[in-house]
């Protein structure tokens, strides 16, 4: 299995902004010392649920801090990027990099971001097809040119060049055959649980690849990392959430925060350090997804946050791989099986 983390830049009450993005680079740090395989970040605007409005930008200077780790966007929002201007960025982090960059995409939501960039809601709502199927043209052409109802441009040369296969973000079925028409894996939130999860790769036909997302937390015990969580996690998103603006008339969406958390903590890798394994092999097991990737910041805490990654590095992972090379979830309780990493 591959193991790594989600990072959304989440601003909880009373952080600054830009303190809350050097963060960040931290724990992408933090992460490839303590074994993690990659570390994914979330692109939002406008609001404090994320403050990263760029997470190629970011994955860039984690590059430079870092030497081993994967570094993907999870996801860049491809309806308020030109795709081309998009794979030109992602082909200079896929060389900068030593080619440990994933690019990651997805059609986003109706919100303001729409307006503000001028991309508008039509492309949203009837482009992402024409988005999506431009982004692979340059990422696997040396040339490229368009004629679609949104993009219309003469021949030019890629470059740099890079040969990249994306990822696409799916939450409904439409991207889900999407992605399947095109090959391409999907990701799939945190906001679900292992049985969509598996319906929505029996849907795509093929298990290569995909990607889980969930949130983790170790603690000394399952109860304690339950209860800190619900206390924590509703201070950042209450209000992060309540800055999704949409773009047209359509009524702002709503989420019971209470109930939200609740389910995350029940459903994800949220406990002691053997639970948290036991997690990610059922959701392994579950849905036959081999990658899944952590959101580790639901404390609020940077310095707790950081203990998080390195327990879930020095405790959790190294559980995950030993099932894994013995081949079943039952070598969690044979102190003899071996260890990778």
């Amino acid at each position: 299995m591959r193991i790594g983390v989600f990072l959304i830049a989440a601003q909880f009450p009373g952080q600054e902004a830009g303190r809350v993005l050097a963060d960040t680079v931290e724990l992408i740090a933090a992460a490839e010392e303590a074994g993690f395989d990659d570390a994914w970040i979330a692109e939002h605007h406008f609001m404090s649920y994320g403050v990263c409005p760029s997470a190629i930008t970011l994955a860039a200077v984690a590059a430079g801090r870092t030497t081993r780790i994967g570094l993907g966007t999870a996801v860049s929002v491809l309806s308020t990027h030109h795709p081309v201007a998009l794979a030109e960025q992602a082909a200079m982090l896929h060389h900068l990099s030593g080619g440990r960059f994933t690019l990651g995409v997805g059609r986003g939501g109706p919100w303001v971001d729409l307006e503000v960039f001028g991309t508008g809601l039509e492309r949203f709502e009837r482009g992402f097809g024409e988005s999506l199927d431009l982004l692979l043209d340059a990422l696997s052409r040396d040339r490229v040119a368009a004629e679609g109802e949104f993009f219309r441009f003469r021949e030019v040369r890629m470059v740099p060049e890079a040969r990249m296969r994306p990822v696409v973000a799916c939450t409904s079925e439409p991207t889900v055959a999407m992605a399947a028409e095109r090959g391409l894996p999907m990701l799939l939130g945190m906001h679900i649980g292992d049985a969509e999860k598996a319906s929505m790769v029996a849907r795509h036909g093929s298990a290569g690849g995909h990607i889980a997302a969930a949130v983790g937390y170790v603690a000394d015990s399952t109860a304690q990392a339950v209860r800190e969580l619900k206390e924590s996690m509703p201070k950042w998103l209450g209000p992060g959430l309540a800055g999704y603006t949409p773009v047209d008339g359509r009524p702002a969406p709503s989420r019971d925060v209470g109930a939200y958390v609740d389910l995350l903590t029940r459903i994800h890798p949220v406990g002691s350090a053997e639970h948290c394994a036991e997690a990610i092999l059922r959701t392994a097991a579950n849905t036959g997804i081999e990658h899944v990737i952590l959101m580790v910041e639901g404390l609020g805490e940077h310095r707790r946050t950081l203990e998080n990654v390195r327990r879930l590095g020095h405790e959790v992972l190294p559980m995950v791989r030993r099932a894994g090379l013995a081949g079943s979830p039952e070598a969690l309780s044979s102190p003899r099986a071996p260890v990778s990493g």
